[in-house]
C-alpha cells in the first residue's frame, strides 16, 4: 500500500516539476520580466506542492476505501463458498445413506431370490414325482377303462371324431339352409327390384308387322298396267323381288305377300315408285328394283350404325353392323327384332350396373344376341348358334360369342354376362304388349299345356290361365300327398320345357286340397 502512495506522490511531483520547468523556460524567454517570473514561479511551485499534497491525500483516501470494499467482498465470497461446500457435504452424506440403504435392499433381495430358487427347485422335484405318479395312475385307469368299455383309446378317439363330425355336419347343414333361405329371400327381392326397375326404365314400343304389305293404287286401271300384256310386268316384278303380287277384287289396292321382310319392303317401294313414275315394263322394273335394293342396303347400314350409337356400342365389324340393321325388317311373334335387341341391350346394361358386372360387355352382347336371325332365311341352323359363329368370325371376344350362343341354352354359359343376356331376352319377350301371336298358335299352346298336365296320374283337372303363362293343376288329395305334389310340379315344368316352344316363362302350380263337410241338423 505504501508503494502505491509513493508512486502517486512521485507522479504528482513529476507533473509539478514539469509545469515549473515550463514556466521557468517561459520566463527566461521573456526578458525584462525576470523578477516577476521568479515570483510567479515560486508561487506556482507553492501552488503545485499544495495541489500535489491535496491529490496525495485524496488518493490515500480512495485507496483505503478500495481496500475496505475489496476486503468485504472477499469475506462475503468466503462465506458463500463455505456455505456451498457445506451443502455439497450434506448432499453427499444423503446420497451415501441412500446407497447404503439400496445396497442393503439388494443384499436382502438376493437372499430372497436364493431362498425362492431353492424352493422352486424343491417344488420342481416334487412336481416331477407327482407327474410320474399321475402318469402311472392315468395308465392304470386307462387300462381299466379300456377293459370296461371294450375299446382302445384310438378306437374311442375315432368314435368321438365320428360323432363330432356328424354333429358338425348337421349343424353346418342347418346353418347353410338358414343362410340359403335368407339369401334366397333377399335375392328374390333384389332380383324383383332390379327387373322392375330395368323394365320401367326401358319399355320401348314395338311395331307389329305381318307377312303381307298393301300398296294403295290411284285407280283401278293401274291394276291392268301392273299386270301388263299377258302378265309380263307382274311376272318380272315377282321374279326380281321374290314376292308374290296378289291382285284381286280389293278396291284400289295390291297385296304383296312373302316371308322375307326385306324383299317385301323392296317390292313395296319398287311398286310405289313405278306407280308414281307411270313407266311400268320389265326393264324399268329391274332397274328400279336394283336401285331400291342399293338404297335399302344403305338404309340398313344406317339403322345399324344408329342402333350402335344409341346403345353406346362401338367397334363392331361393318358386316355385323349391316346385319344388325337388317334386323329392323325382321319380326319375331310380331316384335321388331332390332327394337327387341336394343331393349335387351338396355336391360342387360341396367342389370349389369346393379350387380357390378361389366356394363359395356353386357350391352354389347345384348345388342347382337339375335344377330343370327338376319341369316336364318338363308342359312340352316339355330339363330343362336349362327350368331355365335358370326361373332367368332368377325373378331368378337369369346365371352361375347358364348353369351350370344347360349341365350337359348344351346351352349353352356360361362359368365354372368351370358345369364344377364338370357334374362334380358326373356324379359323383353315376355313383357305384356311386346309380342303378338296368331290365335291358332295361342289356342294350340293352351291345349298342349292342359294335355301335358292331364297326362300324369292323380291329376283331376288342369287349367291354362293368364294367357298361357301359368298352368294350374288340381290333384286328388287321396292319391297325391304334399311331397308328391312338389315333385309333380317339377316333372310337369321339365316336360313343358322339353316339348313346347313359348316366349317368356310358364308357371306350374299344383293345388292339393282336402275338404271335410258335415251338415248340422
Amino acid at each position: 500500500m505504501q508503494n502505491l502512495f509513493g508512486l502517486i506522490a512521485a507522479g504528482v511531483l513529476g507533473l509539478a516539476a514539469g509545469a515549473a520547468l515550463t514556466l521557468v523556460l517561459s520566463m527566461l524567454r521573456g526578458q525584462g520580466i525576470a523578477r516577476k517570473s521568479k515570483r510567479d514561479a515560486a508561487q506556482v511551485i507553492t501552488d503545485a506542492e499544495r495541489e500535489a499534497a491535496s491529490i496525495l491525500k485524496d488518493g490515500k483516501a480512495a485507496v483505503k476505501e478500495l481496500e475496505i470494499n475489496l476486503r468485504a467482498r472477499l469475506e462475503q465470497e468466503g462465506r458463500d463458498l463455505r456455505k456451498e461446500m457445506a451443502e455439497v457435504e450434506r448432499r453427499l452424506a444423503t446420497k451415501e445413506q441412500g446407497l447404503d440403504k439400496r445396497a442393503a435392499a439388494q443384499d436382502k433381495t438376493a437372499a430372497d431370490l436364493n431362498t425362492q430358487e431353492r424352493a422352486l427347485v424343491a417344488r420342481e422335484k416334487q412336481a416331477e414325482k407327482d407327474q410320474e405318479r399321475l402318469n402311472a395312475l392315468i395308465a392304470e385307469q386307462t387300462l381299466k377303462l379300456e377293459a370296461v368299455a371294450g375299446l382302445t383309446i384310438e378306437q374311442a378317439r375315432r368314435d368321438l371324431y365320428a360323432r363330432l363330425e356328424t354333429d358338425v355336419k348337421r349343424d353346418c347343414a342347418l346353418e347353410l339352409k338358414r343362410i340359403e333361405d335368407e339369401l334366397r329371400e333377399n335375392a328374390e327381392k333384389r332380383a324383383q327390384w332390379i327387373i322392375g326397375e330395368a323394365i320401367q326404365r326401358c319399355a320401348a314400343d314395338h311395331t307389329a308387322e305381318t307377312t303381307v304389305s298393301v300398296v294403295p293404287l290411284p285407280n283401278e286401271e293401274m291394276k291392268g298396267r301392273i299386270i301388263g300384256r299377258e302378265g309380263r310386268n307382274i311376272r318380272a316384278l315377282e321374279n326380281a323381288t321374290g314376292i308374290n303380287v296378289i291382285i284381286d277384287d280389293t278396291p284400289e289396292a295390291v297385296v304383296l305377300s312373302g316371308f322375307d321382310p326385306v324383299r317385301r319392303e323392296t317390292a313395296r317401294i319398287t311398286l310405289e315408285r313405278l306407280i308414281q313414275d307411270g313407266r311400268i315394263h320389265p326393264a324399268r322394273i329391274e332397274e328400279v328394283v336394283e336401285k331400291v335394293t342399293e338404297e335399302l342396303n344403305r338404309t340398313m347400314k344406317d339403322r345399324g350404325e344408329a342402333a350402335c350409337m344409341e346403345a353406346d356400342v362401338h367397334g363392331l365389324h361393318p358386316e355385323m353392323i349391316k346385319l344388325l340393321g337388317r334386323l329392323s325388317y325382321r319380326t319375331s311373334y310380331g316384335q321388331n327384332v332390332l327394337r327387341h335387341s336394343q331393349e335387351v341391350c338396355h336391360l342387360a346394361g341396367l342389370m349389369a350396373a346393379e350387380l357390378g358386372v361389366n356394363v359395356a360387355e353386357a350391352k354389347r352382347a345384348g345388342l347382337i344376341h339375335d344377330i343370327g336371325k338376319a341369316l336364318t332365311h338363308e342359312v340352316e341352323g339355330s339363330h343362336a348358334i349362327l350368331g355365335h359363329d358370326l361373332c367368332r368370325r368377325y373378331g368378337e371376344k369369346d365371352s361375347i360369342a358364348i353369351a350370344v350362343g347360349a341365350h337359348h341354352n344351346e351352349m353352356p354359359m360361362n359368365s354372368v354376362v351370358a345369364v344377364l343376356v338370357q334374362a334380358a331376352d326373356a324379359m323383353s319377350a315376355s313383357r305384356p304388349g311386346a309380342r303378338s301371336e296368331m290365335l291358332q298358335h295361342y289356342i294350340k299352346r293352351l291345349e298342349q299345356l292342359e294335355q301335358i298336365a292331364d297326362g300324369y296320374p292323380g291329376v283331376e283337372r288342369a287349367f291354362a290361365i293368364q294367357a298361357g303363362r301359368e298352368v294350374r293343376i288340381v290333384v286328388q288329395p287321396d292319391k297325391v300327398n304334399d311331397a308328391e305334389a312338389q315333385q309333380l310340379a317339377h316333372d310337369i315344368a321339365r316336360k313343358v320345357e322339353q316339348e313346347m316352344t313359348y316366349p317368356g316363362q310358364i308357371r306350374v302350380t299344383v293345388v292339393r286340397e282336402t275338404r271335410a263337410v258335415e251338415v248340422a241338423k
